[in-house]
């Protein structure tokens, strides 16, 4: 099919996430072809280095051998089956592996296709967990302003974004929410003093709502989509603590930090905290196909467990729930997470990255930058003003134009430009993403 038409039809029929229609084609939409390492192509030949990983999935680059071996060979198995009164032997050996490298209070894995459900899976796990125990006033759920848990309507509900969510809010259940955690750092002018505050404003919650509440819910040490929005370090492990104190179920989605992003496996590594409930998604297949996880502790599981007539068990489940495809290429993507020199690269890269960020802090053009792990984002200014640019204005998206032109596909987010590569990325393609930007950032304020 020639491109012409294909953009027609792009225009005519495919009705795109988190996409004004009536704008789209003003800005010549890519139609991506190809991918090989950490570049995409368009249909006119195009290259672009894939900033973005893929919206935040990609981590070993595109095409990766090992990973296109592992899926062709399961396609010459079996392509999908169902795992309602059945199995298979890729999700049973992924199952293992992910108990094996995630803290060790999760023991069981339950799959799905995508992070929202993967926070959804763990809503509804939480929710019945009090009521098999005979306590079902512990319904509430405590999360963050600001925070982003997926758009499905009960991962909504947890969601704190309200350009995102608010026209949706007579759908959802009612939940409390704690300041942001970086908003609240930002007004104390200190992480320690941050911190505290924020700690304050849990203990206080706590004491109020704890004896019905079911679930405390926080991303794993960012909040993503709100911006790239750091945690004060300490902050899970507090958290978890008082959790603990209070019997308040401790949830960790780490659909976007997850597998490497933060320089270890998880981002709740680092503070040694072992949550009830994990969510999982994005990198998990390597950017490859559909897959999420929910992974919980032994305790929850043994809440689910009774006779059959009591009807205690976890009534949920989608067609293609551990597809064969997806898990035999996230176990190839285990694998290589099992080679040392994998993540210490990916924490040599993040060094990289941090060294030149610095440099949008002194343009005045820019905002300070943001940066978690190999995450960042660079908030885009208005020269004369200070100010972020006007919401209408799209200036955001003109700057990414201007980079994909220059051979960088970034995207905005909010007032910012985010920077999310796949972990795969160099040294010198972390200077390549952060020169072009500049540049594009340079040209587009001028206008």
């Amino acid at each position: 099919m020639d491109l012409e038409t294909l953009r027609a039809w792009d225009r005519r029929y495919f009705w795109h996430p988190f996409t004004q229609m009536a704008c789209w084609g003003d800005d010549d939409p890519w139609i991506i072809v190809e991918g090989r390492g950490n570049y995409v192509y368009d249909a006119q030949g195009r290259r672009a280095l894939d900033a973005i990983a893929s919206l935040w999935c990609n981590v070993h680059g595109h095409r990766h051998p090992r990973l296109d071996a592992a899926l062709v060979e399961q396609l010459g198995r079996i392509a999908h089956s169902t795992v309602l009164g059945a199995s298979h032997p890729g999700g049973i050996r992924l199952a293992s592996a992910l108990v094996e490298c995630t803290p060790a209070s999760l023991q069981h894995v339950f799959f799905s296709e995508d992070g929202a459900e993967a926070v959804e899976i763990a809503i509804k796990m939480a929710a019945q967990y009090w009521i098999n125990r005979g306590r079902p006033e512990k319904s509430l759920f405590l999360t963050l302003d600001n925070a982003y848990h997926g758009d499905t309507v009960g991962a909504s509900s947890l969601g704190g974004f309200p350009l995102f969510h608010a026209v949706y809010g007579r759908l959802h259940f009612p939940t409390r929410r704690l300041p942001s955690p970086y908003a609240l750092t930002q007004a104390e002018g200190d992480a320690g003093r941050g911190l505290d505050a924020w700690l304050q404003a849990l203990d206080a919650l706590m004491e109020e709502e704890g004896g019905r509440t079911a679930a405390l819910i926080l991303e794993g040490g960012v909040q993503g989509a709100a911006g790239i929005l750091p945690y004060p370090p300490g902050l899970l492990a507090a958290a978890a603590q008082r959790c603990r104190a209070h019997e308040v179920l401790l949830i960790v989605d780490e659909v976007a930090t997850g597998f490497g992003r933060s320089g270890t496996l998880f981002a709740c590594e680092q503070e040694g905290v072992e949550p009830d409930l994990l969510a999982l998604g994005k990198g998990i297949s390597g950017g490859y196909l559909p897959l999420a996880a929910t992974l919980a502790s032994e305790e929850i599981y043994q809440a689910f467990l009774a006779p059959f007539a009591e009807a205690k068990q976890f009534y949920y489940g989608h067609t293609y729930t551990a597809n064969p495809l997806a898990c035999a290429v996230a176990l190839a993507s285990l694998e290589l997470f099992a080679e040392p020199q994998l993540l210490a690269g990916v924490r040599e890269r993040i060094a990289h990255l941090s060294a030149g960020l610095a440099r949008f802090a002194e343009l005045p053009y820019a905002a300070p930058a943001r940066q978690f792990g190999l995450m960042a984002a660079v908030p885009l200014r208005d020269p004369h003003s200070g100010q972020a640019f006007p919401y209408g204005d799209r200036r955001e998206y003109a700057v990414c134009r201007r980079a994909r032109d220059l051979g960088v596909y970034l995207r905005p987010l909010g007032d910012s430009i985010v920077i999310v590569p796949p972990l795969s990325v160099t040294a010198e393609e972390i200077h390549t993403i952060l020169r072009v930007l500049d540049n594009a950032m340079a040209e587009e304020c001028a206008r």
